[in-house]
């Protein structure tokens, strides 16, 4: 009984990092629009679609910006009434990138920026300790890419994706009367994107893209037992209480179709749809070194679990206005889905659907701009039972977004 208790627990932590969310924050301009993509003004359009690159209009872009991330979330239990929120610290996503064409025809690029990572702290005591007590998720992209003109209204571009992330999880093993960390800081994987760009007119964008699956795999991570010695042995430890662990986590892939369109001189309009193939979570597997706490029938060091992730629609809705040469204003809204039900909410994948207000303002200085957004996710609050952890409640949460960016168009 131990060793199952331990093992579900185990297995929940790593789906953390596997990307049981992603982080829409890789623009300043796009976030403050709803994140939408169709905009082919500098090189913040390399990490959405490497294609875009053709259409900017300049021979060398280079962008960089970084957001604030605040949220709690809350859990109560109806029927012993215990109330505990998580204190999370200030999550910051980064991102830059930069474009230069080479000729007429051909652009290249690079683009760096932390699609996946968070951190949540739920505390040491609370009645999820045995789940998780703390998680902390880091993942960093770096994509050189190419970018080429098929016809003076089309481009091509493709991008190679290279990924190194890492977990740091906490959490409570009361039957054993103690505690554990899982932690991996290598892992890496690698993966690709494709698009089309077109631009039939000066006023129209259409953006076409597609990031493909990323496999992160963890070579030599490391599970260490806070437990009595005595206890090594039977577990399968070693004299430190260690063990190390292969796995390999995917990170999902993406659709996007989005468009753009210029109503007047000052006033544009865009929209994005993303398809998130979150159903690629069949199941994940952990193969430990020694240690017997799996549940395979035939092979008690691995780990199995199947997931109930489904695939996810995104919906966004953005607009800007430019008041002046020196001004322009932005607003958007997106709806965003849970890639899990109800009965399968686990609290260090906290995921909600939810409604995102977004708003900024940028300034241009001829070449140079700076952008300013802001952001205010309205959550659904759920109510859940999943058995599998036996973790019932009821969940909600609130969250904010900031964000500043900087852009360098060169002529």
């Amino acid at each position: 009984m131990k060793k199952l208790v331990i093992s579900a627990s185990l297995l929940a932590g790593t789906m953390v990092f596997a990307g049981g969310f992603k982080v829409s924050l890789q623009g300043v301009r796009q976030l403050a629009m709803a994140h939408t993509s169709a905009h082919a003004e500098d090189a913040s359009i390399a990490f959405f679609n490497p294609a875009g690159m053709s259409f900017i209009p300049s021979k060398l872009s280079v962008v960089a910006g970084g957001f604030g991330v605040t949220s709690t979330i809350e859990y109560q239990n109806p029927h012993t009434l215990e109330n505990h929120k998580t204190n999370n610290p200030l999550g910051t996503p980064l991102y830059a990138a930069v474009a230069y064409k080479v000729v007429d025809e051909v652009s290249v690029g690079f683009s760096f920026a932390t699609p996946f990572g968070s951190t949540v702290d739920w505390g040491e005591e609370w009645s999820g300790k045995d789940i998780v007590q703390k998680m902390q998720l880091k993942s960093f992209f770096f994509q050189p890419m190419v970018s080429v003109k098929l016809a003076p209204w089309v481009s091509l571009g493709g991008s190679y994706i290279y990924a190194k992330g890492s977990v740091d999880w906490d959490k409570a093993v009361t039957l054993l009367g103690g505690s554990l960390n899982i932690k991996d800081e290598k892992a890496s994987g690698s993966g690709f994107g494709l698009g089309f760009y077109f631009q039939p007119d000066d006023n129209l964008n259409v953006s076409i893209a597609y990031r493909s699956p990323v496999d992160m795999k963890a070579e030599n991570g490391k599970v260490s037992f806070n437990v009595a010695p005595s206890l090594y042995s039977v577990l399968g430890l070693d004299a430190n209480g260690q063990d190390s662990f292969k796995a390999t986590l995917p990170l999902v892939d993406e659709y996007t179709l989005a468009a753009s369109y210029r109503i007047t001189p000052k006033w544009k309009v865009a929209a994005d749809f993303n398809y998130t193939g979150w159903d690629g979570y069949d199941k994940l597997t952990l193969d430990f070194e020694n240690a017997k706490i799996g549940n395979h029938p035939s092979d008690p060091t691995v780990l199995v679990s199947d997931k109930n992730f489904k695939s996810t629609r995104t919906v966004r809705l953005g607009t800007e206005y430019k008041f002046n040469e020196l001004i322009t204003g932005r607003l958007g809204w997106y709806w965003d889905e849970s890639p899990y039900a109800d009965k399968d909410f686990i609290p260090e994948t906290p995921s909600f659907n939810m409604n995102v207000l977004t708003a900024g303002v940028g300034f241009n200085f001829k070449s140079f701009g700076i952008d300013l957004a802001a952001a205010r996710a309205f959550q659904q609050s759920r109510k859940f039972n999943n058995e599998q952890y036996n973790f019932s409640g009821q969940a909600k949460s609130k969250a904010y977004y900031f964000g500043l960016g900087i852009r360098y168009n060169l002529k």
